[in-house]
């Protein structure tokens, strides 16, 4: 985990998560009316307040045991409101190319090459989310 997903959810880039800051970036993500008690649960299930290395530790502790592809789904259904297995080509490309480690226009063309949308520009995250975590090989 890189310090790029502190710093998409750290809004005002102080150093520190705060609830403003989730809400934000849930704001930006769709979710427009989160309670302030959820925010304030979100916020307090840390010791203190959250800096990076807060961050990773929580982020380190939801993820012991679980199984890498329901945590990858589990990401991508965060895009997927209506819960449709899949999301917009344009949408992917645009979050790929614009945050974090952002792809080169290379590795998107081999991310549709590996994974074609639909005729509708859907991308079916589940079958990308299970090439990851099984390599290419579908199960017989």
């Amino acid at each position: 985990m890189s310090s790029s997903a502190f710093t998409i959810i750290d809004q005002n880039r102080d150093g520190i998560i705060s609830k403003d800051d989730l809400r934000d970036v849930l704001a930006t993500m769709g979710q427009l009316n989160v309670k302030n008690e959820e925010l304030e649960a979100m916020v307090k299930e840390a010791s203190g307040p959250i800096n990076f290395t807060v961050f990773l530790t929580m982020f380190g502790e939801k993820l012991k045991g679980a199984d890498p592809e329901d945590v990858i789904v589990s990401a991508f259904k965060v895009l997927d409101p209506e819960g449709t297995g899949s999301i917009k080509k344009e949408f992917l490309e645009e979050l790929l190319t614009t945050q974090c480690d952002r792809f080169t226009a290379e590795e998107m063309t081999n991310l549709w090459a590996a994974f074609p949308p639909d005729v509708a520009g859907n991308v079916d995250y589940k079958n990308i989310c299970y090439v990851i975590t099984h390599g290419e090989e579908k199960e017989e």
